[in-house]
């Protein structure tokens, strides 16, 4: 197992894009600075959503087909939590810091 492996798939990762593949949001923990865009883009065949859990969240897409995407500028820090509402077994979060 290579080091890069180890633990991939729970560690915050940086960056500003998320692959919706294979009925999962990759990276499921994403860290931004505030000011930062994040894009969704959906690579799978059927359908998802990037929809903040809870009431009042800023995540709110439309049904995303395949290959589209859906950006969001984080301007506070905070956990944003979000799931896809058409499979709400996908969950993930961004963790936005100053």
């Amino acid at each position: 197992m290579s080091p890069l492996s180890k633990g991939a798939s729970t560690a915050p990762v940086a960056g500003n894009a998320v692959a919706i593949k294979n009925f999962a949001f990759s990276p499921t923990t994403l860290k931004v600075k505030a000011g930062t865009t994040v894009t969704w883009t959906n690579q799978d065949t059927d359908a998802h959503t990037v929809t903040s859990s809870g009431a009042g969240g800023p995540l709110h897409s439309a049904a995303l087909t395949t290959h589209a995407t859906y950006s969001y500028r984080f301007t506070k820090p905070g956990t944003y939590a979000y799931l896809c509402t058409i499979h709400p077994f996908m969950t993930a979060t961004v963790e936005v810091t100053r």
